[in-house]
């Protein structure tokens, strides 16, 4: 057994350490300052990672800021979480489980700890045979439209994924991700499909989620409304609940585990349309790129280990300079949907306020997510980077290698990343106003080569294990989700009062919306 008891880290005397710091010189830190007085900051501040390379240098922390916060981390015992977490330990307390997404991208052959043996030969074999189905679709050219049925993880993830590789994706096939319950979404699909041509995916680990089986019932009666019969054909589940699928008319499912929760689930069964999309050995460079990342993160010392120096970084942004929300913005359209997806993995893992032991917390956690590509966002929110009253770190993603070669185009791209993270730190004085720009405003900056499956696939693990990082500081449970649930619960009440009009025993203002909604 490798599970030590954590330290929350505001329990720690490295935390009034960072307080004292923090009064003393975080406060004031002025970036352009520490720029003029070092010439190596880029150097010390920004390193490379696997597939990546991250600067840093733009963050308003110095050196013994750094060797504050790694203190602050080993006092917590994050060294000790992180191993229990690769050893397969139930450190998702709440729920009895084992936290394992790590194991999905270990390739066959990587040694793990015997007591996980079992799991990764079917880790294995379940991807052998998703990967196998995956290319006997892609080859099957009455297939021409794929369309996956899933919410959350299932479908966030994956959604992501195939449109961040657009470029790699199997022409003669088109994508579709129906996740709301809205029929809007689901009927705008279907207007332009051909029932013979098209296969559905229903995403859902216990084929009972509310969103994904209204709109599968209803892709199903589509269906079967046009002749065709051939359920089995067009149809395959990704799920648990092998029976259930049965019943439906499904008999081509993919399972996986009580251990991937949704928001980790993209490199399990639930990527079979990433699969799809860019085939079996595009899956496996992700996976590659993943385990990449999985072992930087486990063997790499804590002040050169970038997983660990971003969650820490997150922790003192977020409790010390009170800062609320951190902003992504990825110079590359076709990363349009990382926000969204990040959301997801930071805030449902991180947004709690109680820690592990179900204790109070008394300070803040998951700070909020946002952001939308460049340089769209330089002509939307961008003027409240620089000139509004909040401070917001931002992350810019730049992609060195184009995967067009549109003439003039990239070099405009990469020069306003390049331009915007300049301005927010240096600023610009102005006895007016209201061309002022206070400058030092905080900014990370990752650059990759190219936006390839390796590299999506390790910036991915790496912003796993940030949250992971900062939630195992903050003392909390990063693996569950019960605040999603009492929502659900109301829901099932109240639907059948839409149609009968009752509202005993509701709250003035939900009484009264339904009625006008009726």
């Amino acid at each position: 057994m490798i599970t030590a008891t954590r330290t929350r880290c505001d329990r720690t005397a490295a935390w009034g350490h960072l307080q004292a710091h923090y009064e003393a010189a975080g406060r004031s830190f002025d970036l352009r300052q520490a720029f003029a007085a070092d010439p190596r900051r880029f150097e010390v501040f920004s390193q490379p990672a696997p597939h990546l390379f991250a600067d840093l240098s733009k963050n308003l922390v110095d050196a013994k800021t750094e060797e504050l916060l790694l203190a602050l981390a080993r006092e917590a015992g994050l060294e000790a979480h992180r191993d229990a977490m690769f050893a397969g330990e139930h450190i998702n307390a709440t729920e009895n489980r084992a936290v394992l997404h790590t194991l999905l991208r270990a390739p066959a052959g990587t040694a793990v700890p015997s007591s996980l043996a079992d799991a990764h030969a079917e880790v294995q074999a379940t991807l052998d045979a998703m990967l196998a189905f995956a290319e006997r679709v892609r080859a099957d050219h009455t297939i021409t439209d794929v369309v996956n049925i899933g919410i959350g993880g299932s479908d966030l993830g994956p959604q992501m994924v195939v449109r961040a590789l657009d470029a790699q994706v199997a022409r003669g096939k088109r994508f579709h991700f129906v996740s709301n319950v809205d029929g809007h979404e689901l009927a705008a699909v279907l207007r332009g499909l051909a029932p013979e041509h098209t296969l559905f995916l229903v995403a859902s680990k216990t084929f009972t989620t509310a969103e994904t089986m209204a709109n599968a019932q209803s892709a199903k009666r589509w269906f079967e409304q046009s002749g065709n019969v051939d359920i089995a054909h067009h149809f395959a589940a990704l799920t648990t609940n092998v029976e259930a699928a049965r019943t439906f008319g499904i008999e081509t499912t993919f399972g996986f585990w009580d251990w991937v929760g949704g928001r980790y689930s993209l490199w399990s069964s639930i990527g079979l349309p990433i699969a799809l999309a860019i085939g079996a050995e595009g899956f496996r460079r992700l996976l590659a790129g993943a385990h990449a990342m999985d072992e930087h993160f486990r063997s790499a010392p804590l002040e050169r280990n970038l997983p660990v120096r971003l969650g820490l970084l997150d922790v003192w942004y977020r409790n010390f300079h009170r800062f609320a929300s951190r902003s992504i913005a990825p110079y590359h359209s076709a990363l349009q949907r990382l926000p969204a997806y990040l959301q997801q993995l930071e805030m449902e893992s991180n947004g709690k306020q109680v820690d592990a032991e179900g204790a109070a917390l008394p300070l803040g956690t998951s700070p909020v997510l946002w952001g939308e590509p460049g340089t769209n966002g330089q002509h939307a929110y961008f003027q409240m980077l620089h000139q509004g009253t909040d401070v917001i770190p931002l992350e810019f993603i730049a992609v060195r290698d184009p995967a067009h070669d549109l003439e003039g185009h990239h070099p405009k791209l990469l020069a306003n990343a390049l331009a915007q993270a300049q301005a927010l730190m240096v600023g610009k004085e102005d006895a007016g106003g209201h061309r002022n720009f206070p400058g030092n405003r905080p900014s990370s900056f990752f650059v990759f080569e190219r936006l390839d499956a390796e590299t999506l696939g390790a910036f991915l693990a790496m912003y796993e294990h940030r949250v992971f990082t900062s939630g195992a500081l903050w003392g909390i449970n990063s693996f569950d989700q019960w605040g999603v649930e009492l929502g659900k619960v109301l829901a099932k009440d109240i639907e059948p009062r839409l149609a009968s009009g009752n509202t005993a025993g509701l709250d003035a203002s939900t009484a009264g919306l339904l009625a006008r909604l009726r």
